[in-house]
């Protein structure tokens, strides 16, 4: 069996931005990858900010239906936050160096068993928390994973 593989959210919202380009491409061959190999993961905190960012922040927002069909499907993928992995976060935030917010992602992946994130805001090719962060928007996949 594969390895989780956590989505931040700029990838799931760029899978649904029409605006977004080869970036567009990107994510949704990513996540097409992760649903084939049943291999995907992700939190609360990034189904909440996807809908925000998908309705209200994009230049072509989707509706909320469409978004909230969405977020449905990927809600099989989502990992909860207890107050356990708040307080994980706290140590990650100390430890890494790195806000909440970022802290909580990490939290999160490694109670859904990740050991890589898929981001494009944390730092690529560091491990955080014994997690790798990985950019899958810096190079383009030559063998299709």
């Amino acid at each position: 069996m594969n390895a989780k593989v956590f989505i931040d959210t700029n990838v799931l919202v760029y899978a649904y931005d029409i605006d977004a380009g080869r970036k567009q491409q990107t994510a949704q061959h990513v996540l097409l990858n992760l649903w084939q190999q049943r291999t995907g993961a992700l939190s609360m905190q990034v189904l909440q900010e996807f809908y925000v960012n998908v309705t209200r922040k994009l230049a072509s927002p989707l509706s909320k239906e469409k978004a909230r069909l969405i977020l449905a499907r990927y809600a099989r993928w989502c990992v909860i936050t207890t107050p356990e992995e708040i307080k994980q976060a706290f140590r990650i935030e100390d430890e890494a160096r790195i806000g909440f917010w970022d802290a909580l992602i990490v939290a999160a992946a490694i109670k859904a068993g990740a050991t890589r994130i898929l981001s494009e805001d944390l730092n690529p090719s560091q491990r955080i928390a014994g997690v790798l962060i990985e950019n899958p928007f810096l190079s383009q996949p030559k063998n299709g994973r």
